[in-house]
């Protein structure tokens, strides 16, 4: 019996030397995890919560890197519960169901509760998540759900309403640097603070990604030390995706800045799209809509360049038609602004929905002194409005 044991320690002891970086220097405490002292600091509710192993069911919501994974693995070392996992990404329904099997022949056999983790649960559509409103509403599982989207739309009304909802912060640059320095020992490297602030400012909270970056600017750097080339060159292969709540986050500055004339934030936030993989059609869209909404008669070539940048969006793809849309983005942040269009439109649509309407005039009348009975005439589009 001892033979197969000793086998599995020493297979177990491989791969975890030849795992990532990031899977290398996981936490296995809560005093280890990075940046969320506001959930796992002494007296904090949720370290309350796992240290007691009285966790009702949560969701870990914030964006990747931030140690979602970890704390459910942490919870997982932890808690006397019997411990399951599934993935939204490889989970049906059926395999919903077994867990749930499982979970009610432990409790009836050994009176014994089941926690479950289930990562991505944003993916799982309405009917999984509605396998397990009955289950989670009974007690018969606990569990604890890992999502980078907005649990108020991406998570079942029932189910997030019997959770506790956890958001985890951006891990802050200097607790990034901090778990580099560990992780430039456990490679055996070097490095400047200075490239290690660069890592950490280019990776935006990231933990993953930061000792990701840094794993592989250690195997192509020249010797021991790693340089800003090496790191500037690990930075280039990896890529900063935008979730649904970053989407938004990032248009709504974009759109601003065009608004104030700023041509430099415009073309920044339009960069943060680009590099955050923003489908670039949703870009051309918002600036079609912009040159119409914010810039309307004061330019009125605003418009056939904001559709002439999204047809090149069409004809030509991406990476190429990055120029087409950033000579978009330049035009509508210098153009004149004048909302007129934009107020008189939505002034006559309320009128109608307010009732403020009239006979349609016959075929030939002039139509220039038409006014519905009982309105005190229009005024939608002039001075007033721009």
């Amino acid at each position: 019996m001892g033979e197969p044991n000793l086998f599995s320690a020493a297979a177990e002891e491989r791969l975890r030397q030849r795992s990532p970086l990031a899977a290398r220097l996981r936490p296995r405490t809560l005093d280890e995890v990075s940046g969320q002292e506001h959930l796992t600091a002494r007296g904090r509710p949720l370290r309350r919560l796992v240290e007691a192993d009285a966790l009702s069911s949560v969701i870990l919501w914030g964006p990747p890197g931030t140690g979602k994974t970890t704390l459910a693995e942490i919870i997982a070392s932890t808690t006397q519960r019997e411990f399951e996992r599934l993935s939204a990404v490889t989970s049906g329904v059926k395999d919903i169901r077994e867990v749930i099997e499982r979970a009610n022949n432990r409790i009836g056999q050994y009176g014994k509760s089941t926690l479950v983790f289930i990562d991505e649960i944003h993916r799982f559509s309405t009917t999984q998540q509605d396998a397990l409103l009955h289950a989670v509403e009974s007690g018969l599982i606990t569990i604890i759900g890992a999502t980078t989207e907005n649990p108020s739309f991406s998570v079942n009304p029932a189910l997030r309403s019997r959770s506790t909802v956890f958001r985890l912060n951006p891990v802050p640059e200097e607790s990034l640097v901090e778990l580099m320095r560990r992780g430039l020992e456990a490679e055996g490297k070097t490095a400047g603070e200075s490239v290690l602030a660069l890592i950490a400012k280019r990776c935006t909270g990231d933990a993953r990604q930061a000792l990701t970056a840094l794993e592989v600017a250690c195997a192509i750097a020249d010797g021991a030390e790693v340089d800003a080339v090496a790191a500037a060159a690990a930075l280039d292969t990896s890529v900063q995706r935008l979730n649904r709540d970053a989407h938004y986050d990032i248009a709504s500055p974009f759109i601003k800045s065009m608004r104030a004339g700023d041509v430099d934030s415009a073309l920044h936030w339009f960069a943060r799209m680009v590099e955050g993989g923003e489908d670039p059609r949703f870009i051309a869209r918002r600036i079609v809509i912009f040159a119409s909404e914010d810039v309307g008669m004061a330019d009125p070539t605003a418009l056939p360049v904001a559709v002439a940048a999204a047809s090149a969006v069409e004809m030509v793809g991406f990476p190429e038609a990055v120029h087409n849309l950033a000579h978009a983005v330049v035009h509508m942040s210098l153009a004149p602004k004048s909302r007129a269009v934009t107020s008189a439109v939505w002034a006559a649509i309320t009128d109608v929905r307010e009732g403020r309407t009239g006979e349609v005039p016959p075929i030939g009348a002039d139509t220039t002194s038409f006014r519905p009975v009982g309105h005190d005439g229009f005024r939608y589009y002039g001075d007033a409005n721009d």
